[in-house]
């Protein structure tokens, strides 16, 4: 005993002294309280005075400035409790509040959702959820999705992350799980359960054809419409208690459902209260009356039925009745429940209100009557088919039972119309019970359930003013709910501490275990309801009297002071008085058997079934076995029927038992005020549900363990400050960590060390926050009082020295005398001449100086001038030579054009001229056959006539003399036409014809000429014959000279062509040697910006050592500084004749094209010089072929005349041999024709080849354009720097930071350069390859392959190719060449069966490839890339004008010449479109788990944490330890790995980047969406580190060259959001700030980010209500702004496939031996 008194007496020493030192550490001045209030529960208080133990008053400062003075038993000090801090006020988790009591967590649950608009907070397992009254973004389908995987407590409290949770927990724990969701009565419960099946709908579908999914969520509505009914606190009140279990299979998907009601208030059929109404199926109903199918109901406006108008307000605000009927008879046929059941249903539903119609009026004596002619009682038994006499007959009487006979009695008024609405209620309930039991057939489906998740809708604590039977069946289940609930959380409370190895201690808490053994135990509140409800005559005042004998012993059991008809009972809420009115009635809930019997006779099956004895049968499912709700227990005697009490007892042990068998997981709904209003938060109405539904006990419970649990990392991360040198230093964190509390905290019951954890006690962390905040304020008081320390030294030395120089001039006055005064007289002559002479050699020296540097300048000047006028003079004599050759070879052109025009223009005249002398000869022959036929007859005439021959003999002798003269001179003629023949061989083969035909017709006319003579006088014929051979002779000669002259011509246009070609390659030529000159003179720049820094670093040291030696050598100093300056001067100098000079060059070459220009003017107007001397040669002809008709005309004579028939032999033989000679020029001309062909196809080539030297030189101009543009560019740096220079003497450090800018920026330029030189070398190397590979002849591009051969093609080129090994070593896009060129064959063939094999061969192998390798992104990205390049090819060689644009000659002739591939073009490019998808989902995919730990979670900034330990309490099932951790370097290394792979397959630019601007996008989307979600996420700091990890992001893009894909555009929303999270949210200017920067996000994500800031430590402000209304007001009339919280990150950018021509030449292509294409055989 003795022992045991010290035991104890030492126990309360130890803890009056723990007491007393908590409170000195804890009740210090500035430190603040909660206060009781009246009005507002708790009230914060300020403590202006450290308590200390033994004190009886604490002072403290309230909130409106007015001083407290709170009194405390010094004995027994009971202080107010503690405030936790502001950092640690907003947490998502209540029980991470270091102070854990009732106004902490008020406190907490109004910032959330007062200022911050968050509906959501866990307390501990529970999850509280606030009514906001207002529709909220945060239910979409993207929401979903975002919670969808996540651990609890990763994201901000939601339903989903509860209902996630439970998801979760069922496959990893292979156990059934529930979700209980209570709270009274408008506070949310229907809407909470609702969401929950909604997310298992969305994350589990069910893949089957049965839309169970739509069937679950459909329910919703029916149950809604007939269970749910308008209160005075709640428009949609759930009037009963719902347990629905979702079935899933082995798979997790959703199988079925089942529902299981509990306690429906039958009450309200027949009775409601003011303002209220009853189910909502009645108005739906009465809203249709109209219809025709409502029409045989007999409907009236709900205002008309005695049922639904007792509450006075029939409509509710925002509700239409109609809509709503609309969507219950859909969810009616969505569930396969018939219009029939519909309509069945609505009978009985109409029948009940016309039953509270019916008149029971009072006949006097304790006698009721039903009038005969009540329509509304017609209406009821025509509906229900039932018996109207006998329904009238014992509404209004009473059958007894007595031993010996049977009475029937008339009953009253009043127990006519209590058996109405008792018959009105049964009939409701059995319908009820009906409804549910099909609702549960419809939505079971075929298959075995293996699991279920179950969603306890059920009502919370209800206190009223009148508390009847419903609120004690109601308050008893909670007590039940409650009781399982702490179990539970005492449970995980052990399994924690069990888990980090920390000793177990028994906790108190309350146990409910009394209260429901009053109630439902042996001689219980029940039992003895039920007992006297056995009693005919027993009544409510009787069964109260048994309890006051019975249970008054009881302490939870009352009696009123001031009421004899109540009873009250202590809850673990609350006291509550129940009325005994009503109890014994409604439980028996009694119906007359009579009107049992007359529904039970009805002709109407549906009605009749339910009044149906029927007996009990166990129901085997293939899922889990449900007992039911209601279970039909009934007594042998129909008398002793159960009790609804007890119905109620079994039907909620069944609901324990099967709570008790899954994981639970709490919802408590909240209803913030009573009035409705959205986001108004009364605090005496949510301490009351608080206390209720057990969220304050969670708390307590809580708060006497350890209910702060941070790990060692974060407690490192956020109390390093408070580690001293040694303890920091130590590699062992967790070993620190301890150091460091126990040094801190000298008590080590206060917190425990876990294995992972580290467990506080209550108010332990806010005790730690004090010191870090104490250490911090200590610091920078440190700062502070160093700062001001050197300003005030600062200040003092100032008036120190001011000081000594006022007492040096007033002691100077004072000692002033005679002496001094002539001492100091001749100190000042000494000093003025000494000065003289000192300024005097400083100017001498200055003089010096100048002229030299005027010397240097002046000189430098000249020099300048003169190089100027050099080069001025070069640039002339340059520009001279060039315009003339330019001139010259415009000349040329245009002469070589005109050439050409003549040539063919001569060619189709010449053409013309020989048709028209082919008629010629043609007539003439038929003229010589009519002349032999004329000789014929003259010969016997000629025979007469020999005699006048003899005699003229001599005549012909003189005669023949004169032909032998005219036969010289056209021997001559025919020698030169000889001469003409040969030189026109090459260009003028119609001339010579023409000349010969000319010939043949003088010779002609010479023969007729000579017959004319034999008639005629022979002098006069000779001189006409001579002056015409003259004339003739004279033409041909002129004609002959001037087809010479043309060949002439001719022969030098030729070699002025070649002159060209050749000096075009001289152009080529130059203009690379002047792009060469050019990147040497870039490259000059950095040389001379490297001796611009040099001689500023010198000038600089020269500044320093002026500064420092203040000596005569100055003079010096500054001519060499000035000599730098004139250095720089004539670098800069320098640089601008760089620039010069390449403006000259760009002048050069626009002077080029203008004489080129220039040129082709002149040579179009010489064509037409040309063409007008055409017409003057064709007009010569002309008139030759005149004279020769004229001379055939005189011919006609000669068949008169009477010739010798020898002469006529002779002309005829000559007439032959001119025919053999017109032969053999036909035969001439053919062979000149063909030698025109070929120089026409000779200079065709030379064309072309001149048109390949036009495009090379204009893209070399381009070239020299862009070179030109850099260099502008640079020239702009130069002027900026020379802008720098001005500024030097000034501004010295400022100087020195642009340089290093302006280094910067160089060596940008020289890495630009460096590329642009890189290209202009692989441009040269692709010409040179041009140039010097020739195409092969032997090839034609195509593979030829047999049929059967088709199959072992596509196996090998297409199923067994893998991307890594046979493909590594060969050209990208290889297997799309060879399929091309093997398609190419097939279209050569013109086989159309081998073509379309062919291709759907390749497309069906693609589509297995993919199919099959669906995750493989190597294969992915190979297969994509030839597809494209298939693609490509189709179009590249298709023959369509579109495309042919860009090919060469070569690829030209390559093209497909027999069918038309459009629609297989079509085909791949949907192939390709569906690769490419698939391609960015495993992008996608792989992506993903990293975006969120790399971007927000880790700290990619070191020195310091952007996130503050919650020390929230994760569910141990919940936590998975990830192995890998992610950073933003792993994000860029995975991207690097996409790109090198998709660079690696040579995938197309454009391809490569619309996948990494849709990978940005999802980067983006997804972190932004994970900041709307998480509260943690939203500080100033986290902003910093996500803007931090968005530039490594853009730095990679550059690193790549991918700035042209704009896929940092997609990254803007993120961007400005982290922008948001760090700009001032104070003032009107920054929420305008916001509004016009903030773009990219919509009004919602602004807001949302705003209520959601988180300060991370006292130093940062919350952003208040009034700032965020400010700026919801500016972004009231934004334009286009969606209400869309979050990004849809499955969104996909439209894909396009740009067409880009190959250079391959498939000539040239090689079948690699590794692919196994031996069969393959090049055509």
């Amino acid at each position: 005993m003795v022992k045991a008194y010290f035991r104890e007496t030492y126990g309360n020493i130890v803890r009056a002294r723990q007491v007393a030192e908590m409170t000195r550490r804890l009740y210090l001045n500035y430190n603040r309280v909660w206060i009781p209030d009246a009005e507002h529960v708790w009230k914060s208080a300020e403590i202006l005075k450290d308590f200390h133990f033994g004190d009886n008053i604490l002072e403290l400062l309230l909130e409106d400035g007015t001083e407290h003075h709170l009194p405390v038993d010094p004995s027994n000090p009971q202080l107010p409790p503690l405030r936790n801090p502001d950092i640690l006020v907003g947490e998502n988790d209540l029980t991470a509040l270091s102070y854990l009591h009732e106004p902490a967590v008020l406190h907490n649950l109004k910032v959330r959702f007062v200022e911050s608009r968050i509906i959501y907070t866990y307390c501990g397992i529970i999850l509280v959820a606030v009514n906001p009254y207002k529709q909220l973004h945060v239910y979409g389908d993207a929401i979903i999705h975002a919670y969808s995987g996540q651990n609890m407590g990763d994201m901000d409290p939601h339903i989903f992350a509860v209902a996630e949770e439970a998801y979760k927990q069922m496959p990893r724990n292979q156990k059934n799980q529930s979700i209980i969701v209570s709270g009274e009565s408008g506070a949310g419960k229907t809407v909470s359960a609702r969401y929950a099946m909604r997310y298992f709908a969305v994350v589990s579908k069910s893949g089957s054809k049965t839309n169970v999914e739509d069937k679950v969520l459909a329910s919703n509505p029916i149950t809604e419409a007939i269970g749910n009914a308008k209160t005075t606190r709640n428009d949609n009140s759930s009037r009963f208690g719902k347990y629905t279990e979702i079935g899933f299979d082995r798979r997790y998907r959703i199988i079925g459902a089942n529902m299981r009601t509990y306690l429906l208030e039958k009450s309200r059929v027949v009775f409601q209260a003011d303002n209220e109404r009853n189910y909502h199926i009645f108005y739906q109903m009465c809203s249709c009356a109209h219809l025709p199918e409502f029409e045989h109901l007999r409907l009236l406006a709900a205002d008309e039925f005695e049922y639904t108008s007792m509450g006075g307000d029939i409509r509710i605000e925002g509700v239409d009745d109609k809509k709503d009927m609309e969507e219950t008879r859909q969810t009616f046929s969505l569930l396969g429940l018939k219009e029939d059941f519909q309509s069945d249903v609505f009978k009985v539903l109409a029948a009940i209100l016309h039953l509270g119609n019916v008149e029971i009026r009072n006949s006097g004596d304790a006698h009721s009557s039903v009038p005969p002619g009540d329509p509304h009682l017609a209406a009821f038994c025509e509906l229900l088919s039932a018996s109207a006499e006998g329904l009238v007959r014992w509404l209004c009487h009473r059958r007894i039972v007595l031993v010996a006979e049977t009475v029937v009695k008339p009953v009253p008024k009043e127990r006519a119309v209590s058996a109405r609405d008792a018959l009105a209620k049964q009939i409701y309930a059995h319908l009820f019970d009906c409804i549910i039991k099909r609702i549960n057939t419809a939505l079971q489906v075929p298959g075995q359930q293996h699991a279920f998740i179950g969603v306890l809708d059920i009502y919370g604590f209800e206190t009223f003013d009148i508390n009847s039977f419903e609120q004690f069946c109601i308050n008893y289940a909670n007590e039940k709910l409650q009781q399982q609930f702490n179990l539970h959380v005492f449970k995980l409370e052990q399994e924690e501490y069990m888990r980090e190895d920390i000793p177990w201690t028994l906790i108190d808490f309350y146990d409910n275990q009394p209260v429901i053994d009053l109630i439902e135990a042996k001689m219980g509140i029940l039992d003895l309801l039920d007992e006297e409800c056995l009693f005919p005559q027993g009544t409510d005042q009787s069964w109260l009297q048994k309890l006051f004998n019975y249970l008054d012993a009881n302490p939870l059991f009352e009696k009123p002071r001031l009421s004899n008809e109540a009873f009250v009972i202590q809850h673990f809420a609350d006291k509550v008085e129940y009325q005994c009115t009503g109890f014994l009635e409604k439980n028996r809930d009694a119906l007359y058997e009579e009107l049992v019997d007359i529904l039970r006779d009805s002709k109407f099956p549906f009605l009749a079934n339910f009044f149906q004895e029927e007996k009990q049968s166990s129901v085997n499912s293939k899922g889990i076995k449900v007992r039911p709700a209601r279970p039909g227990v009934k007594a042998a005697n129909k008398q002793l029927r159960t009790s609804v009490g007890d119905k109620f007892c079994s039907s909620l042990s069944l609901l324990m038992e099967t709570l008790n068998a899954t994981t639970p997981h709490y919802v408590r709904c909240i209803k913030p005020n009573d009035v409705k209003l959205p986001f108004e938060y009364d605090s005496r109405r949510v301490v009351q549900q608080l206390r209720a539904c057990g969220v304050l006990e969670t708390i307590r419970i809580s708060a006497q363990s350890y209910p702060s649990r941070w790990t060692y990392i974060e407690f490192y991360s956020r109390y390093s400050i408070l580690m001293s040198n040694q303890e920091a230093i130590l590699s062992d964190k967790k070993q620190t960590c301890k150091n460091v509390l126990q040094r801190l905290i000298q008590d080590p019951n206060q917190y425990k060390f876990g294995r992972t954890k580290i467990f506080f006690r209550a108010g332990q962390v806010a005790y730690l926050e004090k010191l870090r905040l104490d250490r911090l304020r200590g610091a920078c008081a440190t700062i502070q009082k160093h700062v001001r320390g050197w300003c005030q030294r600062r200040k003092y030395l100032r008036m120190r020295a001011a000081a000594i120089i006022l007492q040096q001039y007033i002691r100077g006055k004072k000692s002033i005398r005679a002496a001094a005064l002539k001492q100091g007289w001749a100190t000042l002559v000494i000093q003025r001449y000494w000065r003289g002479y000192r300024m005097k050699q400083i100017f001498l020296v200055v003089r010096l100086a100048s002229i030299t540097i005027q010397a240097f300048t002046r000189g430098w000047m000249a020099r300048k001038r003169y190089k100027k006028m050099i080069e001025v003079q070069k640039a002339l004599i340059l520009q001279k030579y060039a315009r003339a050759w330019l001139a010259r070879r415009r000349f040329q052109t245009m002469r070589r054009l005109v050439i050409n025009v003549q040539l063919s223009f001569r060619v189709q005249q010449l053409r013309k001229k020989v048709e028209e002398q082919n008629k010629e000869n043609r007539g003439l022959m038929e003229r010589l056959t009519h002349l032999a036929s004329a000789n014929s007859h003259t010969v016997d005439r000629l025979q007469g006539l020999e005699a006048q021959l003899e005699k003229s003999n001599s005549q012909k002798a003189s005669v023949e003399a004169r032909e032998k003269k005219v036969k010289e001179d056209a021997s001559l003629v025919s020698l030169e036409v000889d001469c003409y023949r040969r030189l026109s061989l090459l260009y003028e083969p119609f001339e010579k014809q023409q000349l010969i035909l000319h010939r043949a017709n003088i010779c002609l006319a010479k023969a007729n000429f000579d017959s004319f003579t034999q008639v005629f006088d022979e002098t006069t014929i000779g001189r006409i014959a001579e002056n015409n051979i003259d004339i003739q002779t004279q033409d041909h000669e002129r004609e002959v000279e001037s087809l010479k002259e043309e060949i002439k011509r001719l022969k030098e246009e030729r070699v002025s062509l070649q002159r060209k070609i050749e000096e075009g390659g001289q152009v080529n030529s130059d203009l690379q040697e002047q792009l060469v000159q050019l990147t040497k003179h870039v490259k000059v720049i950095p040389e001379l910006r490297r001796d611009l820094n040099k001689l500023q670093n010198q000038k600089n040291s020269m500044d320093r050592k002026m500064k420092q030696q203040q000596t005569p050598d100055d003079s010096e100093e500054i001519d060499e500084g000035d000599d730098l300056l004139a250095s720089f001067d004539g670098l800069q100098k320098a640089i601008r004749i760089l620039e010069n000079r390449q403006k000259e060059l760009k002048e050069s070459h626009e002077t080029q094209v203008e004489g080129l220009n220039l040129k082709m003017d002149h040579l179009q107007n010489e064509n037409s010089k040309l063409q007008n001397l055409f017409q003057e040669k064709s007009n010569l002809n002309e008139n030759i072929r005149q004279e020769v008709a004229r001379l055939s005309s005189e011919n006609s004579v000669l068949p008169e005349l009477k010739l010798q028939a020898s002469e006529l032999q002779r002309q005829k033989q000559e007439l032959e041999s001119h025919l053999e000679v017109q032969k053999k020029t036909e035969e001439i001309t053919t062979i000149f024709q063909k030698k025109i062909q070929e120089e026409s196809s000779q200079r065709r080539h030379f064309e072309e080849k001149a048109e390949e030297l036009e495009e090379l030189k204009t893209e070399l101009q381009g070239r020299v354009e862009d070179l030109e543009d850099e260099t502008n560019h640079l020239k702009r740096q130069l002027l900026m720097e020379s802008e720098a220079k001005n500024k030097l003497r000034q501004e010295t450090s400022q100087l020195t930071a642009e340089n290093m800018d302006f280094e910067e920026q160089l060596d940008q330029k020289d890495r630009i350069i460096k590329k642009l030189q890189n290209q202009i070398k692989s441009l040269q190397t692709s010409q040179k390859g041009s140039a010097v590979v020739s195409i092969p002849k032997d090839y034609l591009g195509m593979l030829e392959y047999k049929r059967e051969d088709e199959s072992k093609l596509i196996q090998n080129i297409i199923l067994d190719l893998k991307p890594k090994g046979v493909v590594v070593n060969v050209i990208p896009g290889l297997p799309a060449y060879i399929l091309f060129m093997c398609v190419r064959h097939a279209d050569y063939l013109n086989d159309e069966v081998k073509l379309k094999s062919l291709m759907s061969g390749i497309i069906s192998a693609v589509k297995k490839v993919i199919m099959s390798h669906r995750k493989d992104f190597e294969l992915l990205s190979f297969w994509l890339s030839n597809t494209y390049q298939l693609l490509n090819c189709l179009k590249q060689y298709s023959g369509e004008e579109e495309f042919l644009k860009q090919n060469t000659p070569r690829q030209k002739k390559n093209c497909l010449q027999n069918f038309d591939l459009s629609e297989h073009r079509q085909i791949f490019s949907d192939l390709a479109i569906q690769i490419y998808h698939q391609f960015v989902s495993v992008m996608e995919k792989t992506l993903t788990p990293a975006i969120v730990p790399a971007l927000l979670e880790h700290e990619s900034l070191q020195g310091f944490s952007s996130m503050k330990p919650t020390g929230f309490r994760k569910r141990s099932n919940s936590t998975c330890e990830d192995s890998e951790t992610h950073t933003i370097s792993s994000i860029v290394q995975q991207l690097s790995v996409f790109h090198s792979i998709m660079s690696q397959h040579g995938m197309e630019p454009g391809l490569i980047n619309q996948a990494v601007k849709q990978m940005f996008f999802l980067v983006g989307a997804t972190t932004l969406n994970n900041i709307m979600l998480r509260k943690d996420m939203c500080s100033c700091r986290k902003g910093m580190q996500i803007r931090c990890n968005i530039s490594y992001l853009e730095e990679w893009l550059k690193e790549k060259e991918l700035q042209s894909s704009h896929a940092i555009d997609t990254l803007q929303p993120l961007s400005q959001a982290a922008w948001l999270l760090q700009v001032n949210k104070s003032t009107d200017d920054d929420a305008k700030e916001i509004t016009d920067k903030c773009t990219e996000l919509n009004p919602v994500q602004i807001v949302k980010i705003l209520n959601s800031y988180t300060p991370i430590d006292d130093f940062e402000k919350r952003v208040t209500s009034s700032f965020v209304r400010k700026v919801q007001s500016l972004l009231h009339d934004r334009d286009g702004s969606t209400s869309q919280l979050m990004l849809d990150s499955d969104y996909r950018f439209q894909v396009t496939f740009p067409y880009r021509p190959s250079s391959q030449a498939l000539e040239l292509l090689q079948v690699p031996s590794s692919l196994h294409l031996g069969f393959l055989t090049r055509i």
